[in-house]
């Protein structure tokens, strides 16, 4: 499965595109990850908990979104994007979407 985030997939046209097609992630910290990350907030600097958190969850979706476009007969993914967004103060969401396409060899 070929994932971009370009319109056009270099060495490829699209012949078909089949449409909207998204993985969609809700995570949150446990308690000892929630106490770390406060901990390291007060010292400032990077929040390692946090960040392996929503580094797995992009990956998660992405790779949900891909499990949607393979059930479409899709063999690519174009305009890929994420958008995030917090649920209330422990939640995260993470939706990764593109456009599903049949992409061939130019």
């Amino acid at each position: 499965m070929i994932v971009a985030t370009s319109e056009n997939v270099a060495g490829h046209r699209v012949t078909q595109t089949l449409g909207q097609v998204f993985g969609l992630v809700v995570r949150s910290r446990g308690l000892g990850g929630n106490i770390m990350a406060g901990l390291r907030s007060i010292v400032g600097g990077e929040i390692v908990e946090y960040t392996q958190m929503l580094e797995d969850a992009r990956r998660h979706a992405t790779d949900r979104m891909v499990a949607n476009a393979q059930a479409m007969g899709a063999n690519g993914v174009v305009m890929m994007r994420f958008d995030s967004s917090e649920l209330g103060q422990t939640m995260s969401e993470i939706v990764a979407y593109g456009t599903a396409v049949v992409l061939e060899q130019a």
